[in-house]
């Protein structure tokens, strides 16, 4: 009998020892980064879906007309996200602040908030539907993001934030030239014109325009486009369009030709030349440069909890019982140095001990070698030597 009780133990006692460890390799699962982050790059996309379709589809006037369902299920998701980023905030803010995808969170829930409160009066509905509109391109830009997991494009976003600042440098010295080249042409042929709309207008925007082709050849000429132009400064402040002038047409036609060549030739070239030294700066240390993208990757999403907007509203629930009203330390930190950190690093190492190795078989002298050693012919060795014998 005690045979039989203990050879009918033994399976409950196997039951016993394969419950924690399924559920251990389930929770393993459950909090690892990657699992984390392929459900909130799923969770983000039907995110966008749901805010484009609210935009184009399902955006109801001011209440007591709307807002619609969907659209307050959209409210809720960007309030979970909300309640994210303060969690993050609580952390340490200087390192928050300064990564730049945090700041493009901050700027698009920024403009939500913005825009959900002027769409809730009859007044200002049209300026908030603007808003949103603009901050949905924000949050679509927040999926360059997702492209740093990835080997070959994760540097790509380094060289295009590189890019960005150089832009701003090509900016500046167009900037100078277009405003020298506007204000010259808005004088000599709306001199009478002090519309300060029309006058921004002509300074800025067409001079700008002027770059991609798009020069009005009749206006500088002085032929009058339209069949109705006045030189009448009341009936131009009243809507009427101004004719323009031919006096010094001769000047505006050198002033454009020297404008063109500088932008045309000289900046964009010069822009292009900038491009090109980023590029093969960035592109010769790629490989440095995706391992610390993953490795920030890592850390971040090791951090966060596990279930994506907006059932992690559920985890904020579970982290305030723990750490507020039970007061337990956090030991995901500790987790990551010891675990995630370790075998982070020992892989990295292997790949670079095996990339060095492959380097090393593939080199000019150990193909030498090779190849010297299969071309030498064992017949020729022997009568060589016994001719020397």
């Amino acid at each position: 009998s005690h045979t039989c009780a203990s050879q009918g133990g033994r399976p409950s006692k196997a039951i016993t020892l394969k419950r924690p460890f399924l559920l251990h390799r389930w929770r393993q699962f459950w909090f690892a980064p990657v699992t984390s982050f392929l459900g909130n790059v799923l969770m983000y996309f039907l995110f966008l879906f749901l805010f484009a379709y609210i935009l184009l589809v399902d955006f109801k006037p001011p209440p007591p007309d709307g807002p619609a369902p969907s659209e307050l299920v959209l409210y809720f998701w960007v309030f979970t996200l909300v309640c994210e980023e303060i969690r993050q905030v609580r952390t340490v803010f200087i390192l928050y602040i300064q990564d730049i995808w945090n700041k493009c969170d901050i700027t698009a829930l920024a403009l939500f908030i913005l825009g959900l409160i002027c769409r809730m009066f009859p007044w200002t509905y049209n300026f908030g539907r603007a808003v949103l509109c603009v901050d949905y391109v924000v949050f679509t830009l927040r999926l360059i993001h997702i492209f740093a997991v990835h080997k070959q494009l994760g540097p790509k976003i380094i060289i295009v934030g590189k890019m960005v600042k150089d832009v701003f440098f090509f900016l500046f010295f167009l900037g100078v030239w277009l405003m020298a080249y506007g204000v010259a042409n808005q004088a000599l042929l709306y001199s009478y014109d002090s519309r300060p709309g029309w006058i921004i207008r002509r300074v800025f925007y067409r001079p700008y325009m002027h770059i991609y082709g798009q020069i009005p050849l009749d206006e500088i000429d002085g032929v009058c486009v339209f069949v109705e132009c006045t030189d009448n400064v009341t009936l131009i402040h009243q809507g009427a369009e101004p004719c323009p002038q031919s006096d010094a047409n001769w000047l505006v036609l050198i002033l454009l030709s020297v404008y063109l060549l500088v932008t045309n030739i000289l900046l964009v070239n010069l822009l292009i030349a900038m491009f090109s030294y980023t590029f093969n700066k960035v592109q010769e240390h790629s490989d440095v440069h995706w391992k610390f993208q993953r490795y920030n990757l890592i850390v971040e999403y090791h951090s966060r909890p596990c279930l994506s907007p907006p059932f992690i509203i559920i985890s904020h629930l579970h982290i305030f019982f723990k750490r507020v009203i039970q007061r337990l330390p956090s030991n995901k930190s500790q987790h990551f140095k010891a675990s995630l950190l370790n075998t982070w690093e020992s892989t990295l190492k292997e790949n670079l001990l095996s990339t060095q190795g492959k380097k090393q078989r593939e080199s000019d002298t150990e193909r030498l070698k090779r190849t010297s050693t299969k071309s030498v012919n064992p017949v020729t060795v022997l009568s060589y030597s016994q001719i020397n014998n």
